[in-house]
C-alpha cells in the first residue's frame, strides 16, 4: 500500500512504521482465520443433531434388513462401533478444546473404517451394496462431528477416500452379468452421495461462516476510523506507546534511585536517545497520517488490495458521512473485485491534487477531487449499493476503459482555514 507520504524520521532515515502496523494486524487476523471462529459451537451442535438423526435413520433400515443379513453379527458390530465413535466424538468435542488432537481424530477415522469394513462384510454376499449398506453410509456423516475441530483438507480427503472405497467395493461386488444395470447403479450412486456429501457440505458451511466472521471483524476494526480526528495515530499505536512509556519510566526510575549513575554511560545514553526518537516519531506520525491511511493499512482485506495516494492528507477533511461512504464503497469494490475478477486485482484511491485555481466558494467550502480505479470489473457488474455509498461522498461520474472502472468524485468539504 502506498500512502503518498515518505516514511522517514526527523533525521531523514526511512523507518517504515506503516509496514510494521500492516504486518502486525495482518498476522493477527490471519491467525484468527485459522482458529475456530465465533459461533462454531452452534454449528457443531447442529452437526451433532444431524449425525444423530442420520444414525437413527440408518438403524431403522438395519432393523428392516436384519432377516436378510448373511452375517447379522457383523452388521450389529458395525453399528456398535459406529455408535461408540459418535458418542465418543460428541463427548470429546464438548469436553475438549477448540481443536481435537491428532490422536483423537485418528481414533475417529479408525472407528469409521472399522464400521465400514464390518458393514461390507455383513452384506457382501447379497451383491446389492447400494441398497443394503447402512452403517457404512452413516459413517460418512459421522465426519461432521469434527467439522469445526479439524482442517477442511483432512475432512475432505477422509470423505473422498471413503467414497472411493465404497465405489471400488460396489464395482467388485456387482455381478459380471449386470455391470450397468440401472436398478443397481442408481442406488449405488445415491449411497455414495449420502456418504460423502454431508462432510463436503459441512466443510463448505463452516469455511463460509469463518470467512464471514473474519471479514466482518476486519470491517468493524477499520470502521472505527470514520470518527477519528483528521490526523491520528493508528489503532496499534497505543500498544507501542505503552511499551515505550514503560521503558522510559524504568530508565528514569533507575536514575532517580541512583541505580544508574550520572553521567550516563554511552550504552545507556544511546538507549535514552532511541526512546526519545521513537516517542517523537509517534508524535510526528499523528500529524501526517489520516484516518483513511490507518483504515487501509490496518485492514487485512483492504491492505492487500487497495493502493492509497493522498500526498496532501486530504482524506482528513471529509466529514463522517463522506468517510463512511468512501470506506463502504472501497470495501464493497474490493469484495466485488475479488469475487468476479480474481484475487490479484487491485483498487487505487487517489485524493487530490487540488487545482491551483481552486477558490473558496460562497458557502466557504472547497471541492476535493477523488479518483477510484478498480481493475478487472465492468460497470454493469458493480453492485448498486456501491453507487449509493459513493453518492454519500459527493457527485461522481464513471467511465470504463480496458476492463477497468474509473470513478471521479467531487467531494465538497469545509474549508480548513475557516475551522
Amino acid at each position: 500500500m502506498t500512502a503518498g507520504i515518505p516514511e522517514e524520521n526527523t533525521l531523514g532515515i526511512v523507518v517504515g512504521n506503516a509496514a510494521r502496523a500492516v504486518s502486525k494486524t495482518a498476522k493477527r487476523l490471519g491467525r484468527a482465520g485459522a482458529r475456530p471462529s465465533l459461533g462454531s459451537a452452534f454449528l457443531a451442535l447442529g452437526a451433532d443433531v444431524f449425525v444423530v438423526l442420520r444414525a437413527v435413520y440408518g438403524l431403522s433400515w438395519f432393523v428392516v434388513f436384519w432377516q436378510r443379513y448373511p452375517m447379522p453379527g457383523a452388521a450389529a458390530s458395525a453399528w456398535g462401533v459406529l455408535i461408540v465413535v459418535i458418542v465418543g466424538a460428541v463427548i470429546a468435542s464438548r469436553a475438549g478444546g477448540d481443536r481435537m488432537p491428532t490422536w483423537g481424530f485418528s481414533l475417529v477415522l479408525v472407528g469409521i473404517a472399522a464400521a465400514v469394513t464390518l458393514d461390507l462384510i455383513a452384506v457382501w454376499d447379497l451383491h446389492d451394496l447400494g441398497r443394503t449398506l447402512t452403517a457404512a453410509t452413516a459413517a460418512g456423516a459421522a465426519l461432521l462431528l469434527v467439522v469445526t475441530q479439524r482442517g477442511a483438507t483432512e475432512l475432505l480427503v477422509s470423505a473422498g477416500v471413503l467414497g472411493v472405497v465404497l465405489a471400488v467395493a460396489m464395482f467388485l461386488n456387482t455381478p459380471p452379468d449386470a455391470p450397468f444395470d440401472a436398478d443397481r447403479i442408481a442406488p449405488q450412486l445415491a449411497a455414495i452421495a449420502f456418504t460423502v456429501l454431508p462432510a463436503v457440505i459441512g466443510v463448505l458451511l463452516v469455511q463460509g461462516h469463518r470467512r464471514m466472521v473474519q471479514l466482518e471483524l476486519d470491517r468493524v476494526l477499520v470502521q472505527s476510523t470514520v470518527s477519528a480526528p483528521r490526523y491520528a495515530v493508528g489503532m496499534l499505536a497505543s500498544e507501542e506507546l505503552a511499551r515505550l512509556d514503560l521503558a522510559a519510566e524504568r530508565l528514569l526510575d533507575s536514575i532517580a534511585t541512583k541505580k544508574t549513575a550520572l553521567p550516563l554511560t554511552p550504552k545507556t545514553a544511546s538507549l535514552a536517545a532511541s526512546l526519545a526518537t521513537e516517542l517523537r516519531l509517534h508524535l510526528i506520525e499523528g500529524r501526517r497520517e489520516t484516518w483513511l491511511y490507518h483504515a487501509v493499512s490496518e485492514s487485512e482485506m483492504l491492505g492487500r488490495s487497495v493502493t492509497l495516494v493522498d500526498k496532501s492528507a486530504l482524506a482528513g477533511l471529509l466529514d463522517p458521512a463522506q468517510r463512511d461512504g468512501l470506506l463502504a464503497a472501497a470495501w464493497m469494490l474490493v469484495s466485488d473485485t475479488r469475487k468476479k475478477a480474481g484475487p490479484h486485482r487491485s483498487i487505487t484511491i487517489q485524493l487530490g491534487p487540488l487545482a491551483p485555481s481552486t477558490t473558496t466558494r460562497d458557502d466557504h467550502k472547497i471541492p476535493i477531487p477523488i479518483t477510484i480505479t478498480s481493475s478487472g470489473i465492468r460497470r454493469n457488474r458493480v453492485d448498486p449499493s456501491i453507487w449509493a455509498a459513493l453518492g454519500r461522498v459527493g457527485r461522481y461520474s464513471d467511465t470504463t476503459e480496458e476492463g477497468s472502472l474509473r470513478v471521479d468524485i467531487d467531494a465538497v468539504v469545509d474549508n480548513p482555514a475557516d475551522v
